[in-house]
């Protein structure tokens, strides 16, 4: 039988779309993603998030090697550690989860919402793929360690390529290795060319918690 996305609700109140591989044996502890979609795609129909992303392909995938947690963002608010941490411990505590490798993606509001987290709580993480997104250049001595691989479009007119670069630049000023890629043509949408991309998920799985 194929794997499914199935639609959760959290004890916090917070929906989202759970997918298990489906060829995994119950016992065995599974690598975590995290997707994190854009403002478009916030508010009450969970079908939303599959517009983009993870949620857009994995119904149906079986051979998919992680755990995919994609939550859905309530339209009054934008992605923020408040919401997010509580959530992200229900989910860890739930799940059968390797804790050494649990990895965080998002696109435009997900991808300032990836960088809040990985800051908020740097221990979690072994690794973080922001795409075209942004945060505070000031907070990063916290995540100089992280395996992180940014992606933005240069051309982008709605989160400009700018801010992907200033935390790309202070984290290497810190002597991170931090990989940067930028798609010469791309304008907001990064995303698609990324989640495509079967070395990003060939990346994420050579991280591990030191």
């Amino acid at each position: 039988m194929k794997a499914q996305q199935v639609e959760k609700q959290s004890k916090l109140g917070v929906h989202y779309w759970e997918y298990l591989p489906s060829e995994k044996q119950s016992e065995e502890k599974l690598p975590l993603l995290i997707f994190l979609h854009g403002m478009g795609e916030r508010g009450n129909d969970l079908n939303l998030v599959k517009f983009h992303g993870p949620p857009s392909f994995l119904d149906n995938k079986k051979d998919f090697p992680f755990i995919c947690i994609s939550p859905q963002c309530p339209d009054s608010v934008y992605w923020n550690e408040d919401l997010l941490l509580p959530f992200y411990d229900e989910i860890i505590v739930n799940y059968p989860i390797d804790k050494d490798r649990i990895y965080i993606t998002g696109l435009s509001m997900g991808g300032f919402g990836t960088w809040g987290s990985i800051v908020a709580k740097p221990d979690l993480f072994a690794a973080a793929v922001p795409i075209c997104g942004g945060g505070d250049p000031s907070k990063l001595k916290s995540i100089k360690t992280i395996p992180i691989w940014v992606f933005h479009g240069a051309k982008d007119d709605v989160v400009p390529l700018i801010r992907s670069k200033e935390m790309v630049d202070g984290l290497k000023k810190l002597g991170s290795n931090v990989k940067f890629t930028i798609y010469p043509e791309a304008t907001h949408n990064s995303w698609t060319e990324t989640y495509n991309n079967p070395e990003l998920y060939d990346w994420l799985l050579q991280q591990k918690k030191k």
